[in-house]
C-alpha cells in the first residue's frame, strides 16, 4: 500500500479512539446541564446534521486550498471544539461546539476519503478502504473502554483526551504526499486528461455509483443509526429486564460485532479487489438484510450476538466495496462525487434512528428492524444490476 494509505489508516485510529472515548459520556454530559433526554440526544444529532449540510461545501474549499490543509484544518477544528466542549459553560454553548465539530468533521472525512481514492489504482482500492476503515473499528472498539475511565476523573476529562489524539493526527497527517489527480493549491491541478475527474452529472449516471449511494445510505440508516438505537432498547425489553444489566450486555454483543467486522475488513477488502465491487455489494447488503430481519426473532443474548456478529460480516464487505466503486465511477479528485456519498451515510445515520424509533414505538420492534431490512434488501437488488467496472490489476 502507498504510503498515503498508512498515515491515512494511522488518522483515522487516532479520529476514532478519541470519538470512542467522547460518544458514551455526551449524552451524560449533556444532561448534566439539567436538559432531557430528547435535548441530550440533539447534541448527537447536531455533529451529524452539519456533516451533512456541509459536506457538498468540502469541493469548493478543496479546489482553493488544496485537500491536505482542508483534512488538516478539518482535524484541527474538530480539537478545537472539543476543548471548548470541555470548558462549555451552558447547553447552548454545547451544542454550538459540538455542531462546529461537525463541520470538521465533513472536511476531514470528504478530504480524508478523496486523497485515499486517489492515492492508489483501482485493483488495490478495496484493501486500501480496508485499511482505512479498519483504523476507525479498532478506534470504536477500544475508545468506549478508555472512555470510561477518564469519566472517572471528569465527565470533562474525555472531551480534552479526544482534543490530544486529533492533534496526534494532524501531525500525522503532515506526512501526507501528493495523489494524482488532485488539486494541490489555488488553481493548480497536478495532472489532468485521463487523470482528471470525471464531471459529477455523469458520475450520477453511473449504475457503480447509484449502487454505491444507496449502500451509503443503507450502511448510515442501519450500522450507525438503527441498529445502535435499537439494540440496547430490544435488549431491555425482551432480553434482560434490569436496564443497567441490559446496557452492559447490549454493549458486549456490540462489541463482539465490531471485533468480527475488524476481523473480517481486510479479507473483504482483498475480495472485493480479486472478484469486482458489484457481487460483493450484492452479498453484503443480502447478508446485512437477512440479519436485520433477524434480529427482533431472537430471544437470547447468545442468537443476538450471532445475528450481530452475520450483520457485522455484511457490513465488512458493504464499508469497502462501495468506497471502491465510487472512486472507479469518479476518478481520481472527484471530491464532489465523494462528499455526496459521504453525505448519503449521514443522511441515513440522522434519519434511521428516528424512522426506527417511530415504528418501534408506534408498532413493533419487527417492523423497525424490517424497515432497515427493506433498505439493504434494495440495495442489494440495485446493485446487482450489470455494470461496467474496470478490471482489477
Amino acid at each position: 500500500m502507498p504510503r498515503n494509505v498508512w498515515i491515512l489508516s494511522g488518522i483515522a485510529l487516532g479520529v476514532a479512539v478519541g470519538y470512542g472515548v467522547v460518544n458514551p459520556v455526551l449524552p451524560m454530559f449533556a444532561t448534566s446541564f439539567g436538559v432531557n433526554e430528547f435535548a441530550a440526544a440533539a447534541v448527537i444529532s447536531a455533529f451529524a446534521a452539519m456533516r451533512l449540510l456541509f459536506a457538498p461545501a468540502v469541493s469548493s474549499l478543496t479546489s482553493r486550498l488544496g485537500h491536505r490543509a482542508v483534512l488538516l484544518s478539518g482535524i484541527l477544528l474538530v480539537a478545537a471544539s472539543s476543548v471548548g466542549v470541555g470548558f462549555a459553560a451552558s447547553y447552548p454553548q454545547l451544542i454550538a461546539l459540538r455542531a462546529a465539530g461537525g463541520v470538521g468533521s465533513a472536511m476531514f472525512s470528504v478530504s480524508a476519503m478523496t486523497v485515499l481514492l486517489a492515492s492508489v489504482d483501482a485493483g488495490r482500492r478495496g484493501r486500501a478502504s480496508a485499511l482505512f476503515q479498519g483504523g476507525f473499528l479498532v478506534g470504536a472498539v477500544t475508545g468506549p473502554a478508555i472512555g470510561g475511565l477518564f469519566a472517572q476523573i471528569s465527565l470533562r476529562a474525555p472531551f480534552f483526551f479526544y482534543a490530544a489524539t486529533l492533534a496526534v493526527a494532524a501531525a500525522v497527517a503532515l506526512g501526507l504526499q501528493a495523489a494524482p489527480g488532485l488539486v494541490a493549491g489555488p488553481g493548480r491541478r497536478q495532472a489532468s486528461g485521463a487523470d482528471a475527474p470525471r464531471p459529477f452529472g455523469a458520475v450520477l449516471r453511473d449504475r457503480r455509483y447509484q449502487a454505491a449511494l444507496l449502500a451509503s445510505l443503507a450502511q448510515g440508516w442501519n450500522t450507525h443509526g438503527a441498529r445502535s438505537a435499537l439494540i440496547p432498547l430490544f435488549v431491555a425489553a425482551y432480553l434482560v429486564s434490569d436496564a443497567a444489566q441490559a446496557a452492559w450486555w447490549a454493549g458486549i454483543a456490540m462489541s463482539v460485532a465490531a471485533a468480527v467486522q475488524m476481523a473480517a475488513i481486510w479479507p473483504a477488502g482483498w475480495v472485493v479487489d480479486k472478484h469486482g465491487r458489484r457481487l460483493p455489494m450484492v452479498a453484503g447488503a443480502a447478508l446485512a438484510a437477512a440479519a436485520m430481519a433477524a434480529m427482533p426473532v431472537s430471544r437470547s443474548l447468545a442468537a443476538l450476538t450471532a445475528i450481530l456478529a452475520a450483520y457485522a460480516l455484511g457490513a465488512a464487505v458493504t464499508g469497502t466495496a462501495p468506497s471502491a466503486a465510487v472512486g472507479d465511477a469518479a476518478g481520481p479528485g472527484g471530491t464532489q462525487a465523494i462528499a455526496v456519498f459521504s453525505r448519503a451515510g449521514d443522511a441515513g445515520a440522522v434519519v434511521g434512528p428516528l424512522v426506527a424509533g417511530f415504528l418501534a414505538a408506534r408498532f413493533s420492534y419487527t417492523a423497525a428492524f424490517a424497515s432497515g431490512a427493506a433498505l439493504w434488501a434494495v440495495s442489494a437488488a440495485v446493485s446487482a444490476r450489470p455494470w461496467r467496472q474496470p478490471r482489477p490489476n
